[in-house]
């Protein structure tokens, strides 16, 4: 019984470590986590909250999506395909359905062009306002990026009494 367990555990850790064997599928991993966590606390939060901010100074609930989703659109396409990217002013969306669909939307967005992205790829070096950096340096931003904002939102449910969800991690 021991070696059945010892050898269920070695194989199902092959297979784990096989599905992540490079930065990319690594990533790709993380970052459908990242989206279903996001997309859960986008949620939790009732659709008249959406406008809810904790001061005058900062951005709303919806705000702080729509922000993360704009982040997403810019680094993958400046950083991950031979677009130009154009910030499009566009109207915020008027419900909670629609700017979960964007903010989802955008993260199969970031998915596609990555999955697309070569390992070796992820090495070269770009061009980026705080200095030269490789594209695995902007793929981690662009996780940092969201992580820090979805932070903010989990402090917005929890200053209108609500529960966050269970966290997502790897």
């Amino acid at each position: 019984m021991k070696k059945l367990l010892l050898i269920t555990f070695f194989l199902f850790a092959v297979n784990s470590f096989a599905q992540q064997a490079n930065a990319k599928d690594a990533f790709l991993v993380k970052w459908e986590n990242s989206k279903d966590y996001l997309i859960a606390i986008s949620e939790a939060m009732p659709e008249d909250n959406y406008s809810f901010k904790p001061t005058e100074r900062q951005m709303s609930f919806k705000e702080q999506l729509i922000h993360i989703k704009g982040n997403m659109d810019w680094l993958s396409t400046s950083y991950f395909s031979e677009e130009e990217f154009k910030k499009e002013v566009s109207d915020i969306p008027a419900t909670k359905k629609e700017t979960i669909a964007l903010v989802s939307n955008a993260f199969d967005f970031v998915s596609e062009i990555i999955k697309n992205t070569s390992e070796a790829e992820l090495n070269e070096t770009v061009s980026f306002f705080s200095g030269p950096k490789s594209k695995l340096q902007i793929l981690n931003l662009l996780q940092d990026h969201v992580t820090h904002h979805r932070g903010q939102l989990i402090v917005y449910l929890n200053l209108n009494e609500i529960e966050p969800p269970q966290y997502v991690g790897w």
